[in-house]
């Protein structure tokens, strides 16, 4: 099973109770934490992603249930697997940064993500847009690297020459490689930027 596949169903309801009130991108964003302090306590966490306590605590369920992680009083932390599972998606999805404003950006608060060597799997970025929509993001740009150069299918074919602002700050906070995606996504929050990012690059690995 892929790690996305994997993931997608640790947030799964239960047969016979109700939807669960987090979704994918919180666990990514709780692995992202852990891989980040080592060890966590519920609290912060929940502060982290903005979700009541209960949430947070049916969500950490989860992902112990699945052994990514052990809960102590020190707080919570990877297991062998969890940290496996991690550096699987890391892999994946190297880059996630906070941008500012610039061409390509539609709101206030701005996300990017890099998605690895998945070039061949962008078509016009509708796909990409439209999840990120989902999400609660204003919009995306989708840009591929290719021969060298930064694209925005259908719209620009130098992202350097027709966007330089964006360039600029892609090229300052990534390192791009030929084949690989970046997804700016755009929210009047930065939870939604964040997760309209993930969601948009979701669709592509």
């Amino acid at each position: 099973m892929s790690v996305k596949r994997f993931l997608e169903s640790l947030v799964v309801g239960k047969a016979q109770g109700p939807s669960p009130s987090f979704t994918v991108f919180d666990a990514v964003r709780v692995l992202e934490l852990v891989a980040r302090a080592g060890s966590i306590g519920r609290g912060k966490l929940a502060e982290k992603l903005a979700l009541g306590r209960g949430a947070t605590r049916t969500l950490l369920t989860h992902l112990t249930d699945a052994g990514l992680v052990s809960s102590s009083r020190g707080g919570c932390a990877f297991t062998a697997k969890g940290e496996k599972v991690w550096n699987e998606l890391h892999s994946l999805l190297p880059w996630k940064v906070e941008v500012e404003q610039n061409e390509l950006t539609f709101a206030a608060h701005n996300v990017a993500v890099l998605v690895k060597d998945k070039a061949s799997n962008v078509k016009k970025g509708l796909e990409q847009r439209d999840a990120a929509v989902r999400a609660g993001a204003k919009g995306t740009a989708t840009l591929v690297c290719k021969d060298g150069k930064l694209l925005l299918p259908t719209v620009s074919a130098d992202v350097a020459s027709d966007y330089p602002e964006a360039f600029n700050a892609i090229s300052r906070l990534m390192k791009p490689e030929d084949n690989d995606v970046i997804i700016i996504s755009s929210a009047d929050n930065a939870k939604e930027a964040e997760y309209g990012a993930l969601a948009a690059a979701w669709t592509l690995i």
